[in-house]
């Protein structure tokens, strides 16, 4: 029987109170639900693994304890959306839901479908907001000047408050499953790859890290990103506070800009702080591709290209690519520490994707779903364009091919990153941990090193990775691929370089946002 008009506000991947739209508006409007769905589905899908949940449970901790300062309980419920809200519409009668528009992987998508089909079925009206420059509906890049200048207008809009009288719907707890002390223990179907040194999740850990980076560690920051060692601890390290929304990219655009009014006449600060705002835009532009072109995640984006590679799940190379045994050592370097930490720096990121589909002939799919399951900051809008994107099946993009003999001579050459994952290697001399199948006779008897022994002989990666490039290269130049390029570029690409002026914005007032403020702990 209905007892009162609520307005539900359905918490995603934008785990916080503060500018929040739809918490903040919600809470205006009258009686305040907040849920958040632990759905099967979601966890059950391949690309779901047990690191993304502990970081998401760790962040719920953090939004419940918010939201409870606020006189709001978070209610949990274990179960499909379409369930809740059916339940929630039999009990209280009259309700609206508020979300944050999402752009995320096929069973997001498809569930948001149906959420949108029941809503119209029922006359639920469903209010979604936009937290990233993200353009729903759009239909073509061409213009990227408006593109940009929506993102800007975005960024620039005053952050929402979070609500400081808001009043909590009555007889929340019957649709209330799971005790906040109880999130982290939850098994729920996904891959349970052990994750020991992942970053913890939760708005405090995030607004702590940030106010680390632009106090201290950002300084290094446009030298350091591409070297994995030093991108550890000098990088911003938000991405995964990015992908669960406990810092909205609004709030860390702004105290980006207001920082670097600080410094701007400090060299290094300011490159560094402008490297990081044009990283900040890219963020958004890439989650764009996905956003207008769903399949991205499961088909090849050009057609003249599909069907080229070995798709075998258990192929013997895949199997190695995924243990950090394929015997090229940067490779299995950079695996092993993804496996520990879930995380490494993008451009290592793109050497594994490289090497698997280039170095050893395998389709972009089965690695694509892999690197997603160790990403702790798996962001579906920017993982799965940036994976065809580097291994060139996108048709129009310039062939990206990372040798990581060269990689390790440039972003490793002390060879502590390699020395730090592949024990195996450290006795050896640095100038011999890029290539250590290569070891001349004298010292594989000096070192007591034998390769194909003490660790695996890798595959001819150079020559494979030269075929699969010439190959890819004719196939999309054909006058028919190339018409097709030019309709997905149109579609999907940016149209010109982020400008210099990105970042050139009006004075931000940072008491508008609790990001500013040093974290209490």
């Amino acid at each position: 029987m209905a007892t009162a008009s609520i307005h539900v506000v359905w918490f995603k991947r934008d785990l916080r109170v503060h500018d929040h739209a739809p918490l903040t508006l919600a809470a205006e409007a009258g009686l305040v639900l907040p849920v958040f769905a632990i759905e099967p589905g979601q966890w059950q899908a391949p690309d779901s693994a047990l690191r993304h949940w502990q970081f998401a449970a760790e962040s719920l901790v953090d939004l419940a304890a918010a939201l409870r300062e606020r006189g709001l309980p978070l209610c949990i419920w274990q179960g499909d959306m379409l369930a809740l809200l059916a339940a929630l519409k039999a009990h209280y009668g009259a309700l609206t839901l508020y979300s944050h528009e999402e752009t995320g992987n096929a069973w997001s998508y498809a569930r948001d479908v149906a959420v949108l089909d029941w809503c119209r079925a029922k006359g639920v009206t469903w209010h979604e907001y936009r937290q990233v420059g993200v353009v729903r509906g759009l239909k073509s890049r061409v213009d990227q000047e408006a593109w940009e200048e929506q993102w800007e207008a975005l960024m620039q809009a005053a952050p929402f408050k979070a609500p400081t009288n808001a009043h909590a719907a009555p007889g929340w707890e019957a649709f209330h499953h799971v005790e906040i002390e109880e999130l982290a223990e939850l098994t729920l179907g996904f891959d349970t790859t052990p994750c020991p040194a992942r970053q913890p999740g939760g708005r405090r850990a995030g607004r702590a890290l940030w106010y680390d980076f632009i106090t201290r560690r950002g300084e290094r920051y446009r030298g350091s990103i591409s070297k994995p060692l030093l991108a550890e601890v000098h990088g911003s390290r938000l991405s995964p506070h990015l992908a669960w929304g406990t810092l909205s990219m609004r709030e860390v655009v702004r105290s980006l800009r207001h920082q670097r009014e600080k410094h701007a006449e400090k060299t290094r600060w300011a490159h560094s702080l402008r490297a990081l705002a044009s990283r900040l835009h890219w963020h958004c532009h890439f989650i764009q591709k996905l956003e207008s072109e769903p399949s991205i995640e499961s088909y090849t984006l050009h057609p003249a290209l599909k069907g080229l590679r070995e798709r075998d799940p258990e192929h013997p190379r895949l199997l190695a690519w995924k243990r950090g045994h394929t015997g090229v050592p940067l490779v299995d370097a950079c695996m092993r520490c993804l496996i520990h930490t879930g995380w490494i720096n993008f451009r290592m990121r793109a050497m594994l994707i490289s090497f698997a589909t280039f170095g050893l002939g395998l389709h972009w799919r089965e690695p694509g779903l892999h690197l997603a399951r160790l990403f702790t900051d798996f962001e579906p809008g920017i993982h799965y364009p940036q994976i065809q994107m580097q291994s060139g099946a996108t048709g129009f993009n310039t062939l990206r091919i990372y040798n990581p003999i060269k990689q390790a001579e440039d972003n490793d050459p002390s060879g502590e990153f390699v020395a730090r994952w592949v024990p195996e290697l450290t006795a050896l001399p640095v100038e011999w941990r890029t290539k250590p199948w290569a070891l001349p006779q004298s010292l594989q008897t000096r070192y007591a090193f034998t390769p194909g022994e003490h660790y695996p002989l890798p595959h001819d990666f150079e020559a494979e990775a030269q075929v699969w490039k010439t190959r890819i290269f004719e196939m999309s130049h054909t006058p028919q691929a190339k018409e097709i390029s030019q309709v997905l570029m149109a579609r999907l690409a940016s149209h010109r370089r982020p400008s210099a002026r990105r970042g050139r914005i009006k004075p931000v007032d940072h008491r508008q946002l609790a990001l500013f403020e040093p974290p209490a702990d």
